[in-house]
């Protein structure tokens, strides 16, 4: 357009064609400018009437009243909700964050939980021990690849979930309180496990693997070892049943301890345990460290309940990786299988000392980055 302008004939004389404009256009500037001024005085008196609400004139409090409409406003609520409701890649990352630091952990603990024979002897101090001295410090890591890709997506279920399911259940049910946590809790934890539990198989045996006895060369391989010898798609589901009946009391309890502790510690001790959130200061949140232990707490508590169930569904899962394979077919028959054989302390308990170290830091870091994320995503 510019270039049509300036290549135009009477480009020369359009200074003197536009002359008789120029007085209307200088008086507009004017209007223009004494109106911004008079703009800039209401939006002073505004702010001074914000200072001291009570002030003697009527027609400066009208003033106000329209300099306010006219004034810019922010987002509506709405607009800010929808623009902060993506918190499914930040809670995956809470995930992922928490499983790194546990990671050696994990496999040390599926190790011992399904009796693995170069293991089977020890203590979880001594195969901490043992294990980089038989397959080098990588040994640790073992599985965690796997791992990784299915706690990237389980985090993020779990927690857009819990939101979800608390709305649905306040809205539907009318309930709220500490049974709606629990109730919102265990559901969540449900769906996630649904969602990822082939990944979970996948990563059970990858990480069962002992150095020269290697029966999967990575994930790949395995997804199409298990699809070609196990049954196609139902062999990926193997001990469904005691992860889902295991993972009600794990994910209920672990958040209905966390909204307890901390609902209680702000009623009790707002200014000792609580801060002001960063995205509404209006709203009390727990400080760090306290939130840290409350999480972590949590996590303990929702162990000990459902740890017997955590080895049935260990053992189901590694099926044809275990001698004892077609003794733990369901899981009935699998907890008869271990009480007999190993008792309840080295049996369905073994391995939950490593678990009490692997899940308090564990969780401890999930809920913490969790509530700082509620925070950043302005969700308070």
């Amino acid at each position: 357009m510019l270039i049509v302008i300036l290549g135009h004939p009477a480009y020369p004389l359009m200074p003197w064609l536009l002359k008789p404009y120029a007085g209307s256009l200088d008086s507009k500037k004017e209007r223009f400018n004494d109106r911004l001024s008079r703009c800039t005085t209401v939006e002073c008196a505004v702010g001074r009437l914000k200072e001291h609400p009570q002030g003697p004139s009527r027609d400066l409090g009208s003033r106000q009243t329209k300099a306010e409409a006219s004034l810019p406003q922010g987002p509506e609520p709405e607009a800010t909700e929808k623009c902060g409701r993506r918190p499914g890649v930040w809670t995956g990352v809470a995930g992922c964050c928490a499983k790194t630091t546990i990671a050696p952990l994990d496999r040390v603990k599926i190790l011992l939980q399904a009796h693995n024979q170069h293991y089977k002897h020890l203590g979880v101090f001594s195969t901490l021990c043992a294990v980089p001295k038989k397959e080098g410090y990588l040994g640790l890591y073992k599985g965690n690849g796997a791992m990784m890709i299915r706690i990237f997506p389980y985090g993020a279920i779990q927690f857009m979930a819990f939101d979800q399911y608390k709305k649905l259940i306040k809205k539907k049910l009318g309930i709220s309180g500490h049974v709606h946590n629990l109730m919102a809790g265990s559901m969540a934890g449900i769906t996630a496990v649904i969602c990822t539990y082939p990944l979970d198989m996948v990563r059970a045996r990858l990480a069962f693997q002992v150095k020269g006895e290697h029966k999967y060369t990575g994930i790949i391989h395995a997804f199409k070892t298990i699809y070609t010898k196990e049954g196609g798609y139902i062999g990926f589901y193997r001990g469904l049943m005691p992860t889902v009946v295991g993972m009600a009391p794990y994910a209920g309890f672990s958040f209905f301890t966390f909204s307890t502790l901390k609902s209680i510690g702000l009623a009790q001790a707002p200014s000792l345990l609580g801060r002001p959130s960063l995205d509404n200061p209006e709203v009390l949140v727990l400080k760090t460290h306290v939130s840290l232990l409350c999480g972590g707490l949590a996590g303990a508590i929702a162990q000990t309940i459902s740890y017997p169930l955590d080895v049935t569904r260990r053992r189901m899962q590694l099926g044809s990786a275990l001698p004892d394979a077609d003794k733990c077919l369901t899981m009935v028959q699998t907890l008869k299988y271990v009480y007999r054989h190993h008792g309840i302390r080295r049996g369905l308990y073994r391995g939950l000392s490593l678990n009490y170290i692997r899940c308090i830091p564990s969780q401890a870091v999930a809920f913490t980055t969790y509530e700082f994320m509620r925070q950043l995503l302005h969700l308070n």
